[in-house]
């Protein structure tokens, strides 16, 4: 009983041939997925920070669902006149590029339904290549974002995933354009001057159609994420904050700024790290609790659509679940994944999942948020664990883990806060206090 999967890799990365350690996780997405356009929700909210400073707020389209893309994506307007791009969310990675006019082996069509568009330097009046003596340039050279050439001496970037997809090209400054909230009832249309990627050469998954974007956005916590810029010039706060829908068309919605709700927890960001991770300290399934390598840190990463636990985590892990309900369900194994066929409400079965971390902060999860649906058949109806065994010795949490919930990157604090909540509000405004 085999589930129609193909597993992809996440957006995790280091520049310049040095293979992340996350690379071999990943989005796990259908051969034939198409995703109709959504519609855009134009209810506009924020909680305004330090200094009377508003807070951009994006649209977040995609779902979790693996059958139906396994991505979200945002929508950014880059250039004069401004135009729109497409770009996956990560927070795996720091850089936002976008697809370059020149762009070789680069993918002209979408099965998420949406237009593919190429930024043209050229064409944008406010548009200046990095050069090689430029500021910019030469800080990043030394974090390995950049590098130079006395050939055309523009400062330029390649990124390497372990899936032996990649992408390489320029930097270019250009003017991004957004919503900026000020109070209830004042928007403003904002523009910053950026630098991002534009991509010249794409190889391995990046050029598939199955998935294909205009970019990636990336919001790591270096120099050149777009929140360290915009925080840098004064724009917004350094935080930022989303809200994934994981039912239906999926959505939400992404705020440079910070969402607050009730019953909020925060775990401290591991000191001296690249990405957003997190000390998982035990894994608690029902009353059981599951001993982990406490030396091996969890990685938040919404450019992944599973979870990844290291094997002898992930092991415990799925013989605790199906102890769990070795009574109730019948199991099986559909490519080395444990499936269970269900005949009622898997929230009446299966255990709440928490993983529980540094600083008292525990993480509930739902079924859904540690299952996957799989195709129907005689019998009832298949659910598989969603956790994959990680063979990069690295636990990553995605997507599945990450959705309906109010995720907060603080990264003045330096820290992470959730809680539980129904991502497809309408509104947020009730979160929010204005100042």
């Amino acid at each position: 009983m085999a589930l129609n999967f193909v597993y992809t890799t996440g957006r995790m990365d280091f520049s310049f041939g040095m293979h992340s350690l996350f690379k071999g996780v990943g989005k796990c997405i259908p051969n034939d997925s198409t995703s109709p356009p959504l519609a855009r929700d134009r209810v506009r909210h924020a909680r305004v920070l330090q200094g009377g400073r508003g807070v951009v707020d994006f649209d977040v389209f995609g779902t979790s669902d693996p059958y139906y893309g396994g991505l979200y994506y945002t929508k950014v307007k880059l250039g004069s006149p401004p135009r729109e791009f497409n770009v996956q969310i990560d927070t795996g990675s720091d850089v936002l590029w976008v697809t370059c006019s020149s762009c070789i082996d680069c993918p002209n069509l979408s099965s998420f339904g949406i237009p593919l568009n190429m930024f043209d330097a050229a064409s944008s009046s406010t548009a200046s290549l990095v050069s090689c003596s430029d500021s910019i340039c030469s800080s990043n050279i030394r974090l390995a974002d950049a590098s130079c050439s006395d050939e055309d001496d523009q400062c330029h970037y390649e990124f390497h995933y372990a899936d032996n997809s990649g992408t390489s090209g320029h930097y270019v400054t250009d003017l991004l354009y957004f919503d900026t909230v000020v109070d209830p009832t004042v928007i403003t249309n904002s523009s910053a001057s950026i630098t991002f990627g534009c991509s010249t050469y794409q190889y391995g998954s990046l050029t598939s159609s199955d998935k294909a974007m205009d970019g990636i956005f990336g919001f790591g916590r270096r120099e050149l994420s777009v929140i360290s810029q915009l925080s840098a010039q004064g724009i917004t706060p350094k935080v930022f904050s989303h809200c994934l829908r994981g039912d239906g068309n999926g959505g939400g919605k992404l705020v440079l700024g910070e969402i607050t709700a009730p019953n909020m927890v925060y775990s401290p960001l591991v000191p001296s790290q690249l990405h957003y991770n997190l000390d998982l300290q035990s894994i608690s399934v029902g009353e059981q609790l599951l001993p982990i390598d406490v030396s091996v840190f969890a990685t938040i990463d919404t450019g992944t659509t599973l979870t990844y636990l290291i094997a002898p985590a992930y092991d415990s892990f799925v013989d605790a679940i199906t102890a769990a309900v070795s009574q109730l369900v019948v199991t099986f194994s559909s490519k080395d994944t444990q499936c269970y066929l269900v005949k009622s409400s898997i929230n009446l079965i299966f255990p709440k999942v928490s993983l529980n971390f540094a600083g008292g902060a525990s993480m509930d999860l739902k079924p859904e948020n540690y299952l996957v649906l799989g195709d129907p058949v005689d019998g009832g109806i298949p659910w598989c664990i969603g956790f994959q065994k990680s063979n990069n010795a690295v636990t990553v949490l995605g997507d599945l883990v990450l959705k309906d919930k109010i995720f907060v990157y603080d990264l003045s604090r330096k820290q992470i806060g959730w809680t539980d909540y129904d991502c497809k509000h309408d509104t947020f405004t009730h979160l929010f206090t204005y100042i």
